[in-house]
């Protein structure tokens, strides 16, 4: 006599769950043909699903000339690129804000390891566009997550988040040449509760720029370079521009233009900038590791007058590295509103020719501590 025995395996799924491939909808994946309206149509059907939707881009090349993904969605949204997104070249398309975008959605998460690529050599110095398209936006967001993207030459911003609150980028990767033009790495504006960390960028711009209205912003753990550093600003083109609440910690520059830096324009509006800390920073031969810059004028055509943007309470705290210039530190602070309470404490840059640094001071009062190199310029309370 036989017996068989009935071996049921049960495999429990969430029905709330459900994955919205774009090939499932019709994309081509070959690189060559605009798979943006497919990606519209599950996108919205995603957005619709009542449950955890996943958006998925498997692997493959997909060419998108554009696309905005609107909320406000039913339920909670992961999209998960795995393959390879490509932007148009044709600047008939390609002259608007943003290339994908977005917009108006709570709780979002972007993984999957992918690439997108900008292709934005076919746009850098080019007059056709008066502005040129950022290769994601993030706009009017609550509580995202971006991890483990790669983002290569984007055709302005590669992220640009905006009207945003609580979001999180970690273990991105971006890449553009040293001379691309405004390919900041990630550009925060109008935005609280940002944070990134655990990511390298490589640009031809700031790798991070921390514009007006932002706040509470948290950096650590990220390599720059090459680039023009981690700014903040510029501040003062319109009245009452703020940041306030920003901390960068564990970071390493290397062979970038400016290393740690806030800056207001040459003429500018009333504004502050307040309460920022830069710590256990590693500078490798940075042009301008630690720079405070109040005349800010890029295209020397400015009416030079005096800042109305405030600055205070701006602590740097073990800096240590190589300056490729010998004026390590520079604050070159408005006349009319002196940089204040500026904290250095354990400051390390010497010439990477070995060349003693120093440092250049105007209008900055503040104290310094610790190890000076070079010696500190700044402006005691009762000196000023």
């Amino acid at each position: 006599m036989q017996f068989f025995i009935l071996s049921l395996v049960f495999v429990c799924t969430n029905a709330d769950d459900k994955i919205f491939s774009v090939i499932s909808y019709g994309a081509k994946a070959d690189g060559v043909t605009d798979d943006s309206e497919v990606f519209l149509k599950a996108w919205m059907d995603a957005c619709k699903w009542n449950g955890e939707a996943t958006f998925l881009i498997p692997l493959g090349t997909y060419m998108i000339y554009g696309v905005t993904f609107f909320g406000p969605c039913k339920g909670s949204l992961i999209v998960k690129i795995q393959g390879v997104i490509k932007a148009s070249t044709n600047p008939n398309i390609f002259c608007k804000g943003s290339w994908i975008s977005f917009e108006h959605i709570n709780n979002l998460e972007i993984e999957g390891g992918g690439t997108l690529d900008g292709q934005g050599a076919s746009a850098w110095g080019q007059p056709q566009c008066a502005t040129r398209p950022y290769t994601i936006g993030l706009s009017s967001i609550q509580n995202a997550i971006v991890h483990g993207i790669h983002s290569i030459n984007s055709k302005m911003f590669h992220f640009d988040i905006y009207n945003s609150n609580n979001v999180t980028l970690s273990h991105v990767h971006i890449i553009a040449p040293s001379d691309s033009p405004n390919t900041d790495g990630i550009h925060i504006s109008l935005s609280s509760n940002i944070r990134v960390f655990d990511s390298n960028i490589g640009t031809g711009d700031d790798c991070i720029s921390i514009f007006a209205g932002s706040q509470n912003v948290n950096i650590s753990r990220v390599t720059c370079g090459p680039g023009h550093g981690i700014s903040i600003g510029s501040l003062g083109n319109k009245p009452n521009e703020v940041v306030k609440d920003v901390h960068v910690k564990n970071c390493t520059l290397i062979a970038t233009q400016n290393g740690m830096r806030i800056k207001t324009w040459a003429s500018s509006n009333v504004g502050e900038a307040t309460n920022i800390y830069f710590e256990d920073i590693i500078m490798d031969k940075v042009d301008n590791p630690i720079i405070i810059d109040q005349y800010y004028c890029p295209s020397h055509t400015c009416n030079i007058k005096k800042s109305l943007v405030q600055i205070k309470d701006v602590t740097f705290n073990n800096i240590r590295g190589t300056s490729n210039s010998l004026v390590a530190v520079n604050f070159n602070c408005s006349s009319s509103l002196s940089c204040q309470i500026i904290n250095l404490n354990d400051i390390d840059l010497i010439n990477y020719n070995t060349k003693p640094t120093i440092a250049s001071c105007a209008n900055a009062i503040g104290h310094a501590t610790g190890i000076e190199l070079p010696p500190s310029c700044l402006k005691s309370v009762l000196e000023s």
